[in-house]
């Protein structure tokens, strides 16, 4: 599938940096590549919900670069979720970052909770809707689904992800930068920094 050209450049720029993952990162990128291999031979698919606490941030990127990933290398049995301990809303400053780095996004709705749809290709068949929700909601998979906790306070919120195999795999919150003037930056490291390691360990699926 040909995505984007945005999407394109900006990933073939983050896997010239694979060089930047610390080898202990690059280990468990690896072990969860392992688990959701696992899951397509056993299920032939992966579902895989992105969980942190508010499901605002870390989640939905973890969420979008996933399914890019999944799109790039041709794996087309990898679907993408997300979710929190609590539902608030995707982050304005989130929704920003995503675009300045080229992501298409497009906003459907003006709610205090509003849904968003970002392709990845004119020909993207994963209708996946950005909105915040509870890891547990129903728009989620229920069963045979990666838990993925991408923050360490949800990590430690949910000790039991009912119907799911738990991964740690936890990212610092650009939220401690909100409303500074390094904010932006914070975010678009971030952007980057997920991309590049979500890239790796679906590359080697």
């Amino acid at each position: 599938m040909i995505l984007y050209p945005e999407t394109e450049n900006l990933i073939k720029e983050l896997e010239s940096e694979w060089h930047l993952i610390q080898p202990n990162r690059i280990e468990e990128l690896e072990q969860l590549a392992a688990l959701i291999l696992e899951n397509i031979q056993a299920f032939n698919r992966a579902d895989v919900t992105v969980i942190c606490t508010h499901n605002s941030r870390r989640s939905h990127l973890g969420q979008l670069w996933l399914k890019a990933a999944a799109m790039h290398y041709g794996i087309q049995n990898i679907f993408t979720y997300s979710g929190g301990t609590e539902a608030t809303a995707f982050n304005h400053r989130m929704v920003l970052a995503i675009k300045r780095a080229g992501f298409k996004v497009n906003q459907l709705d003006m709610n205090d909770n509003p849904k968003f749809y970002i392709p990845v290709s004119d020909s993207d068949y994963r209708l996946d809707i950005h909105f915040s929700k509870r890891y547990d909601e129903s728009y989620n998979p229920q069963k045979n689904f990666i838990a993925l906790m991408v923050c360490s306070q949800a990590d430690e919120a949910c000790p039991l992800v009912r119907g799911s195999k738990r991964f740690s795999l936890p990212y610092e919150d650009p939220k401690a930068y909100d409303d500074s003037v390094h904010e932006a930056g914070a975010y678009d490291m971030k952007v980057r920094e997920m991309g590049r390691e979500i890239l790796y360990l679906v590359s080697k699926i």
